[in-house]
C-alpha cells in the first residue's frame, strides 16, 4: 500500500512492508516503487523494506525544474529522517544507484551498507549528455512515449524479451505514466551528477556492486574492468541479465543480497 510523506512541503511516495534491519530501494530512470513490487516483497520476508517514488517520478511531486542528485539525495535523506529511521542498506538501481553513492558521500553515517545495481560512479559522457538533451527535445515536442517505447525493451537482455514479455509490458506502462516535467528534471539530474568513482574506491562502508552481463546500458566488460572498490566490497555478476536483473534473475538477485547483508552488514538473524 502506497503512502505519502510531505518534505518541504512537496509529496514523497512510498511503501514500507516487512520488519527488521531497514533496506531502502531507489528504483532508475523512468521507473517508480512498482517496478520493485515481486522484489520487495522477496526481501520483505527477512528484512524491513522501504521503496520510494524519487522525485518527479511514480507519485512523488519534482522538487524544482532541473533537479540536482545533492537534491534527490537530501530528500530520501529528510525522508529517513521523518519515518524516524537511523540506519540503512541501501539499494539504487541505475539512476536510484547515482543516488545511492552520493548518499554514501554526504550521509555515510546513516549506511549499514549500500548496493550499485546496474550503476556506476562516473560522470555522464558527452555522448551521454546529448542523448540525454535529445530526450528532453522529445518531452518538449509531446513524444515522451517514445522514449519509454524503446528505453525500456533496450533495458532487459535480448534474449529476454520474448519469455519476459509481460515484465517488460508493465514496465513500458510504469514509463509512460512517469509525468513529462519530472523526466526533464531528473534527466538534469543525471546530466549534472559528479564522477565519484574515488569514493568508491576509498569507501569505509561494505559495497555490493551488481552488474549484468547483457546490459545494453552499462558496457559490462568496461566497468569490471574499470570499477575500483574497497576491500570490504565484493562485485557480482548476473551472467543472463540486461539492465533489470531484479526482474531477470530475481531469485539469484535477492541471494547475493541476502548472504551480502549477512555476511558484510552486520545483520543478525
Amino acid at each position: 500500500m502506497k503512502k505519502h510523506l510531505l518534505i518541504n512541503q512537496k509529496k514523497i511516495t512510498y511503501t514500507d512492508i516487512g520488519n527488521g534491519e531497514v533496506i531502502v530501494l531507489l528504483h532508475g530512470y523512468l521507473e517508480s516503487i512498482e517496478v520493485w513490487n515481486n522484489f520487495s516483497s522477496k526481501l520483505s520476508k527477512t528484512f524491513r523494506v522501504v521503496c520510494f517514488d524519487i522525485p518527479g517520478h511514480g507519485d512523488s511531486e519534482i522538487l524544482s525544474e532541473k533537479h540536482s542528485i545533492r537534491q534527490l539525495t537530501a530528500c530520501i535523506r529528510d525522508c529517513l529522517n521523518v519515518l524516524n529511521i537511523d540506519k540503512v542498506f541501501m539499494i539504487g538501481h541505475s539512476m536510484g544507484g547515482y543516488i545511492t553513492l552520493m548518499f554514501h558521500e554526504l550521509f555515510p553515517e546513516k549506511l549499514l551498507g549500500f548496493s550499485l545495481f546496474h550503476s556506476h560512479p562516473y560522470a555522464d559522457t558527452q555522448e551521454t549528455i546529448k542523448k540525454r538533451l535529445r530526450e528532453i527535445g522529445l518531452v518538449k515536442d509531446g513524444k515522451k512515449d517514445l522514449i519509454a517505447k524503446f528505453n525500456i525493451p533496450n533495458a532487459f537482455a535480448n534474449s529476454n524479451l520474448k519469455k519476459l514479455k509481460n515484465e517488460v509490458e508493465n514496465t513500458i506502462d510504469i514509463a509512460l505514466k512517469t509525468p513529462g516535467d519530472g523526466i526533464i528534471s531528473n534527466l538534469h539530474a543525471m546530466m549534472g551528477r559528479p564522477d565519484l568513482s574515488e569514493s568508491l574506491k576509498d569507501s569505509k562502508i561494505p559495497c555490493l556492486y551488481i552488474a549484468g552481463k547483457k546490459d545494453n546500458y552499462i558496457d559490462f566488460e568496461y566497468v569490471a574492468s574499470r570499477v575500483k572498490l574497497s576491500q570490504k566490497s565484493e562485485f557480482h555478476t548476473l551472467e543472463n541479465s540486461g539492465h533489470m536483473g531484479f526482474i531477470e534473475e530475481t531469485e539469484k538477485s535477492v541471494k547475493i543480497i541476502l548472504d551480502f547483508i549477512k555476511q558484510k552488514a552486520n545483520h543478525v538473524g
